[in-house]
C-alpha cells in the first residue's frame, strides 16, 4: 500500500521540479519589463505582454538571418549525418569490412576529446581555408559531429538484420549501392528519423561552435543571435531575454511532440 502512494507521490515531485523552469520562463517572459522585479519571479501579474517582448526579441535580435541560417544547419548537416553514419554501420555489418570494428573505433573515436579541445586548431584550420563566418563551414562541422552518434545507431540498427537478406539481393543481380539505398536504408526508416531529429536539436541549440566559427548576422545560428540580447552594456531587458529564449526553443519542442512515436519505436529498434 505504501509503495502504491510512495511512487505516485515521488513521480509528481519530480515533474513538478522539472517544470518549474519552465513555468519560471513563461511567467516572466510574459511580463511588462517595467513590472518585472527580480524578487516576485514566481508571481504572475495580470497584464500580458508576451507577444509585445517576443517582438521585440524577434527585432532586436534579428533573428530572421538567424532562422535561416539554423533551419540549414539543423537540416543539412544532420541528414547528412544520417546518410554517412547508415553508410558506415552498411559496411561494417552488411558488406563484413575487414578490420570493420577498429574503423567504427576509428569513427566513434571522435567523440572522445571534449569539443573546448579543439576549438582553437578548429578555429585556425578555418581562417587558413577560408571557410570562416561561411553556412558551408558551418554545415561541415556540425556535419562531422553528428557522424560518431549516427554510426553507433546505424550500426546496431543494421546489425539486427539478417545477412540473408544482402545475400538474397546480391544472388538476385542487385549492386552493393542498390542494396544499401532501396533495401537497407527503407528498412531503417525509424532509426534515421531518431538520429536525426536528435542531431538537429543538438544543432538547433548549439551556441559553442556558432560563437567559435561565425560572426555575421547572415551565418550565426539562433543561439549566438539570441546572446545579442545580453550584453555587458545596453542589454535588454530581461524579459525580452526569456521571449527570445522561448520563442527560439519552440521549434524543437514541436519536432519532438509531432514526431514522438516514430521516435521512440527508432530509439527502441536501434538498441538503445
Amino acid at each position: 500500500m505504501a509503495a502504491r502512494v510512495l511512487r505516485p507521490a515521488i513521480l509528481l515531485i519530480l515533474g513538478v521540479v522539472w517544470l518549474a523552469p519552465l513555468y519560471l520562463l513563461i511567467v516572466n517572459a510574459a511580463k511588462p519589463a517595467a513590472r518585472y522585479a527580480s524578487d516576485q519571479v514566481w508571481r504572475p501579474i495580470g497584464e500580458f505582454a508576451l507577444v509585445d517582448n517576443l517582438r521585440e526579441a524577434w527585432d532586436l535580435a534579428g533573428l530572421a538571418d538567424a532562422v535561416t541560417s539554423t533551419v540549414i544547419y539543423s537540416v543539412v548537416a544532420p541528414a547528412l549525418a544520417v546518410l554517412i553514419g547508415a553508410a558506415v554501420g552498411f559496411g561494417i555489418v552488411a558488406l563484413r569490412l575487414k578490420h570493420g570494428f577498429f574503423w567504427f573505433v576509428l569513427v566513434f573515436g571522435g567523440t572522445i576529446f571534449p569539443l573546448q579541445m579543439i576549438l582553437m586548431p578548429l578555429f585556425v584550420g578555418y581562417v587558413e581555408a577560408d571557410v570562416f563566418d561561411t553556412r558551408l563551414g558551418l554545415v561541415a562541422i556540425y556535419t562531422a559531429i553528428s557522424v560518431p552518434f549516427a554510426a553507433l545507431v546505424m550500426r546496431n540498427f543494421l546489425g539486427g538484420i539478417a545477412h540473408q537478406v544482402f545475400e538474397a539481393a546480391v544472388v538476385d543481380g542487385a549492386s552493393t549501392w542498390r542494396i544499401f539505398w532501396r533495401i537497407y536504408l527503407p528498412m531503417s526508416g525509424s532509426a534515421l528519423v531518431a538520429v536525426f531529429i536528435l542531431q538537429a536539436t543538438f544543432v538547433w541549440n548549439d551556441l559553442l561552435l556558432g560563437l567559435t566559427l561565425s560572426q555575421s548576422d547572415e551565418v550565426r545560428p539562433l543561439m549566438t543571435a539570441l546572446t545579442g540580447l545580453q550584453d555587458t552594456y545596453g542589454g535588454s531587458s530581461l524579459v525580452t531575454v526569456l521571449a527570445g529564449g522561448l520563442l527560439v526553443s519552440l521549434p524543437t519542442v514541436v519536432l519532438f511532440l509531432s514526431t514522438q512515436r516514430i521516435f521512440s519505436r527508432g530509439l527502441n529498434l536501434g538498441q538503445f
